[in-house]
């Protein structure tokens, strides 16, 4: 039988643990309310360059850019972003387990190049054996581009020099503070751009094949730094939701044990009182 006293140290140690989950929860909501800026912040910058971008794609239909093309798929690279830290619910996991069944699906693992950003991934795809070209772990709760641009302008410089044939992105979609959705995109080659409505109110100086140049790079890593800047406001809304969850299954636990303890130091003075009780009639 299970004694007051451990009952109680069960209680205190509770306790303990629920005050560091809640103020790890108060500490997520802080990084989140940022990160959630950060991340709305850079989508009409995005979508401003998109359009840029399929005006001048649509300008030169003869482009022979390599970001522009097609080819032979015989090898795909994946860029995975998750995160350094564990404690963050289903954050990585639903990730990792969603492209591991896309690869399985539809590669050999000697056909996939990973790319993962954040020690989860890396771990993750190291321990499975997949071929890890580049990884970047330490990424900052508010990254700027400069954190991200390495590995993204070596990403994208392993496709135009043909190591992988086609790249896609997987990382967690913002929703909301209870809700994020794992993602793919393709990132290359560029083939989904619609030439913009306004297209006539561009001028290309010096010309749109030199500016694309320069241009489409810069846009493939504002894509994948994009990807960086939501997949952490998912994650911080992931652990908020987390820590919660373990504060409110922690103060259940307390509930629960207190309950014992109480109705466990009822029954050890009941007992007290019969054991007087008996040894004052046994006296007479």
């Amino acid at each position: 039988m299970v004694s007051l006293r451990d009952i109680e140290n069960r209680i205190t140690s509770t306790k303990k643990t629920s005050q560091i989950t809640k103020a790890m929860q108060m500490v997520s909501a802080s990084k989140l309310n940022r990160a959630e800026l950060n991340a709305k912040a850079f989508v009409p910058y995005m979508e401003k360059m998109q359009e840029v971008v399929g005006a001048i794609a649509g300008a030169t239909t003869d482009s022979g850019h390599p970001m522009l093309v097609s080819r032979p798929v015989k090898k795909t690279g994946y860029i995975v972003v998750t995160s350094d830290r564990g404690l963050v619910g289903g954050y990585n996991s639903n990730i990792l387990r969603a492209v591991k069944r896309t690869i399985e699906a539809r590669h050999s693992k000697d056909d996939v190049k990973i790319v993962a950003i954040g020690r989860k991934g890396l771990d993750f795809f190291n321990r499975l054996g997949y071929n890890v070209v580049d990884s970047l772990i330490g990424v900052s709760d508010h990254p700027s581009f400069d954190e991200i641009k390495a590995i993204a302008t070596r990403a994208v410089g392993m496709f135009t020099e043909g190591e992988y044939d086609e790249v896609y992105l997987f990382y967690n979609h913002f929703v909301s503070a209870i809700s994020s959705e794992v993602t793919e995109k393709k990132l290359l080659p560029l083939t989904d751009l619609s030439p913009a409505s306004t297209m006539s109110s561009y001028e290309f100086e010096p010309s749109a094949e030199v500016i694309l140049e320069t241009l489409l790079p810069q846009y493939a890593e504002s894509l994948i730094y994009g990807a960086v800047l939501d997949g952490k406001a998912s994650e911080h809304a992931s652990s908020m939701t987390a820590m919660k969850t373990a504060t409110d299954n922690a103060n259940e636990l307390i509930d629960s044990l207190t309950l014992v303890f109480n109705r466990a130091r009822q029954a050890a003075i009941t007992q007290e009182i019969t054991e007087i009780v008996g040894g004052v009639a046994a006296l007479e």
